[in-house]
């Protein structure tokens, strides 16, 4: 068998969260164009854009028993190849309902992917560099929204009428790409040895060159055996109260902080705060790119610091800059630094975000759940952070008509208020321990 670099395997399972994000951001630049061709207003935009996400609720709920069944290699090629013929069911929509039915579809892809990905990573990944490995499918998730803007700007200038269909079905290429590459990668070990195929995984321990394979094969197996004598198998019980709470609140801050939100409602934002459709959909650019580079810097910080550290630094930055847009939007005074005073407070936001709550979040989720129920605890995380995020960014239009951009982004940094004391008195720092070990420590707490 093939030895493969365990950072190699990784790359190719992170392209998963590229498909995700490049939908997410894909959105934003099709709104406009939705609106006029299907006569919607704000509740029916809301809903056009969110009922993907509806579906990623669906896909979350879902996956948890195919993925512990099939495992994560086959399902996640089932998946990208669902996904690619999807994409184009929307860009060759003939009406608002088709192009609803297919982006539902699509979502329920996407919520699968996003349960099945970090957790792969997760499973094959050393514990001093799991962080960041993780990382990189968050890393893929804010390199695919950089692009979706970009392509988005591109598609908008060369072409006149439509372009929100080249948009959509541009995806299916890296959807093709991930599904070919996944046959280059083997089965994650620790769900080969919940099937009792510890050869299998012994071998696979070796292909990525683990340190001490034959011993991570005993430390998985007698975590797994442990469990079964304890008679789990099943997420709610008293032992995993703490991972439960922990998932469940830290999946609902990431989409109180209003990223989703804010990212698909991008332009609108902008235009919002006075700028033109084009010059809205080229400032999104410099979102993306922000939110690019700084996911880029916590590659590197997140097995250093640890979670919390960046969670609780990240807290203070994003309260600041959502206070800063909310002041903007109530005074309605648009012209501080320069007149581009929104832009770099939306900026500033992204940066804070992006290394601390869109770097830790996965990554903590991937992490605290015991080897028998990782999937339905990511499940669970995922199921919580999309039931959010649909009913932001559905809300997003309504919300903003109503009351306006200042109590939404007050109400915004509030939430991270809150989340800074979350990090700081709830959640265990897991830097530099065994998936293993996490399990002990997360007994103990429960």
């Amino acid at each position: 068998m093939k030895q493969q670099n365990v950072f190699t395997v990784a790359i190719i399972i992170a392209l998963g969260g590229f498909l995700f994000g490049y939908d997410i951001a894909m959105m934003s630049g099709t709104t406009s164009q939705l609106e006029s061709l299907f006569d919607l207003n704000s509740f029916w935009l809301g809903f056009t854009v969110a009922i993907a996400i509806i579906g990623t609720i669906i896909g979350t709920i879902i996956i948890g028993k195919p993925a512990e069944k099939y495992g994560r290699r086959k399902s996640l090629i089932l998946l990208s190849g669902l996904f690619a013929l999807s994409t184009l069911g929307s860009a060759f929509a003939i009406n608002w309902e088709m192009l609803l039915l297919f982006r539902l579809i699509t979502g329920i892809l996407l919520g699968c992917i996003s349960v099945v990905t970090p957790m792969f990573i997760a499973e094959i990944s050393p514990a001093k560099k799991r962080g960041q490995l993780v990382l990189l499918n968050q890393f893929f998730v804010v390199t695919a929204i950089f692009l979706a803007f970009a392509v988005n700007y591109l598609l908008a200038q060369a072409i006149e009428t439509a372009s929100w269909r080249y948009m959509i079905g541009v995806e299916a290429l890296p959807a093709a790409t991930f599904f070919f590459l996944l046959n280059l990668v083997p089965e994650s070990p620790r769900w080969l040895i919940n099937q009792n195929r510890s050869d299998e995984a012994l071998a696979v321990f070796k292909r990525i060159k683990a340190e001490n394979p034959e011993e991570e094969v005993r430390i998985v197996k007698e975590s797994v055996e442990q469990e079964m004598a304890l008679g789990h198998g099943k997420l709610f019980v008293k032992e995993n109260r703490l991972p439960i709470i922990i998932a469940i609140t830290i999946a609902a801050f990431n989409q109180l902080a209003g990223i989703n939100a804010i990212m698909i409602y991008a332009p609108r934002v902008f235009e919002m705060a006075g700028f033109g459709t084009d010059a809205s959909l080229l400032q999104s650019i410099s979102v993306g790119a922000t939110n690019l580079l700084f996911t880029f810097v916590a590659l590197f910080l997140i097995d250093k610091y640890g979670r919390r550290t960046l969670l609780m630094l990240g807290s203070v930055g994003m309260v600041f800059f959502l206070g800063m847009l909310s002041k903007s939007f109530f005074t309605q005074n648009y012209s501080d630094l320069g007149g581009y005073g929104v832009m770099i407070y939306l900026m500033g936001f992204i940066a804070f975000f992006a290394f601390s709550q869109g770097a830790v979040l996965w990554v903590v989720i991937s992490e605290i759940f015991p080897n028998k129920v990782r999937s339905q605890g990511q499940a669970l995380g995922s199921f919580t952070h999309w039931i959010f995020a649909a009913a932001l960014i559905w809300g997003f239009p309504v919300l903003n008509n109503s009351v306006g951009g200042g109590p939404s982004f007050g109400f915004f940094a509030i939430m991270m208020v809150l989340h800074f004391f979350f990090a700081w008195k709830v959640l265990p720092e897991t830097k530099g321990k065994s998936l293993e070990e996490i399990q002990v420590e997360m007994k103990k707490r429960s």
